[in-house]
C-alpha cells in the first residue's frame, strides 16, 4: 500500500509562532466535527483537522479494526505512518512549526494519537486524548523519556471501554515517559462540558 493524501482543514491564528491543535474525530466524524469544540481553547491555536482515510460501513475511521474494540494493528501502523508523513507535508505547504503540534483526538481519533505517541514519541508537543483506548495491545519500552504532557479523560460509565485496561494504559503511558494527567469523569463515553473546562486548564497550564 502506498500513502494517500487525507482530506483536511487548516485554520491559521495568524500568529508564527503559535501551537496547532491537530483535530482527530471519533467513528464516523469527519474534519469539521472537533473545530467548534476546538473554538472553546481561544483564537490562540492554528488549527488542523483531518478527516480519517479508512471507511467502516461509509463511516469514516482512522484504521481499521477487526471488531468491537478490537483493532486490526497492522493497518493502525500503516495508518499511523501515513498520518504523520502527510502532516509533514502539509506543515510545509501551509507554513506552520510542526514542533508545535498538539494532538486533540476523540474515540478513535484519540487511539491514533496514542498510537502517534507511541511510535513517534518526540513528534508531539503534547496530545489530548478523549476516552482513548490503547492501540497497540504490545508496547516495549522505547528508552525515551520525552516528558511530553498528555491530558487523557476517561468515562467513569462509558461503556465501550473496560476501566482495568483503562488502568494499565495510563501506567504504560507513563511508564514510557510521557507527563500524563487523567480525569476519570462520571460519564459515558460521550464528551461533557467538564471535559472541555479541563482541557482549557491544562492548555493554559502546559501551552501558555
Amino acid at each position: 500500500m502506498k500513502f494517500e493524501p487525507l482530506k483536511y482543514i487548516y485554520q491559521p491564528s495568524g500568529n508564527a509562532a503559535a501551537y496547532t491543535l491537530l483535530l482527530l474525530h471519533g467513528t464516523g466524524g469527519n474534519e469539521k466535527d472537533l473545530i467548534p469544540l476546538a473554538k472553546d481553547f481561544g483564537d490562540r491555536f492554528n488549527i488542523l483537522s483531518l478527516r480519517g482515510n479508512v471507511s467502516e460501513h461509509g463511516m469514516p475511521r482512522f484504521f481499521k479494526r477487526l471488531g468491537m474494540g478490537v483493532f486490526d494493528e497492522k493497518d493502525l501502523d500503516f495508518r499511523t505512518d501515513e498520518m504523520v508523513s502527510f502532516i509533514e507535508s502539509v506543515a510545509d505547504k501551509e507554513g506552520f512549526d510542526i514542533t508545535k503540534l498538539i494532538a486533540l483526538g476523540y474515540s478513535n481519533g484519540a487511539n491514533i494519537a496514542g498510537s502517534t505517541l507511541i511510535k513517534y514519541p518526540e513528534f508531539l508537543a503534547g496530545a489530548i486524548l478523549y476516552r482513548p483506548m490503547q492501540s497497540f495491545k504490545e508496547v516495549k519500552s522505547i528508552g525515551a523519556d520525552t516528558g511530553v504532557p498528555v491530558f487523557f479523560s476517561s468515562g467513569r460509565l462509558d461503556p465501550t471501554i473496560n476501566s482495568n485496561e483503562t488502568v494499565e494504559y495510563l501506567d504504560k503511558l507513563r511508564e514510557l515517559g510521557f507527563v500524563v494527567e487523567h480525569h476519570d469523569l462520571l460519564t459515558g463515553h460521550n464528551l461533557t462540558q467538564n471535559d472541555i473546562e479541563l482541557t482549557a486548564k491544562w492548555l493554559n497550564a502546559n501551552f501558555a
